[in-house]
């Protein structure tokens, strides 16, 4: 499966496929798939990172304008860098249950640069480059940025039609049109989570 399959099936639901779109995926021998309505793990590994990547960074609320796409797409060009290069995360590599109790067994914590390394497949050249690119960033200074940037991208949002997620979880939980309040200060907030990160939390 491609990236760009991946991409397609994230961004483009059934609503959009059409004969032009299936064709130009053959044209470039692109994997073209479809996801099951109401049933997420058909796209697993892309609804996974609708929190990490999407939610916990830009909230719930609207965002309409041009400027406000220039500034996230500014985001995600450091972000990253940042996710892929220098945060490491686990990968579960089993599930053994235990009378009424389910445990999981995980791998050492890597970054994905580090898992690429390891991969066979692997071109050599461009993994150097990226092992180059790693060892002349500065994690904090990176993250400062971001927290910058994620601060001018929340400025620019459209709060009189934005979504407030309800207190009892999610957006659709009772989320209303109503201007959105401003993020709450996180309590104990993971390491890995940065300032303006944190803000995007509910307190608990």
């Amino acid at each position: 499966m491609s990236c760009l399959d991946l991409f397609f099936r994230r961004y483009y639901g059934s609503e959009f496929i059409n004969a032009h779109l299936v064709g130009d995926c053959r044209a470039h021998q692109i994997q073209f798939t479809r996801g099951r309505p109401y049933r997420n793990n058909d796209n697993a590994h892309i609804e996974q990172k609708n929190w990490t990547h999407v939610r916990k960074l830009l909230g719930y609320v609207r965002y309409d304008s041009a400027a406000a796409l220039t500034a996230m797409n500014a985001v995600y060009a450091d972000l990253r860098l940042l996710q892929n290069l220098c945060l490491p995360s686990v990968k579960l590599q089993r599930k053994e249950r235990v009378g009424a109790r389910l445990r999981r067994y995980y791998d050492a914590p890597q970054t994905p640069l580090d898992r690429v390394r390891v991969c066979p497949q692997a071109d050599a050249a461009k993994v150097a480059a990226l092992v180059r690119q790693r060892d002349g960033l500065d994690p904090f200074a990176l993250a400062a940025r971001i927290d910058d940037q994620l601060a001018q991208v929340y400025a620019l949002a459209n709060h009189q039609r934005g979504l407030v997620p309800s207190k009892a979880g999610g957006a659709g939980a009772g989320a209303k049109n109503a201007p959105a309040p401003a993020p709450l200060p996180l309590k104990n907030a993971p390491p890995s989570v940065t300032p303006v990160m944190a803000r995007r939390y509910v307190a608990r």
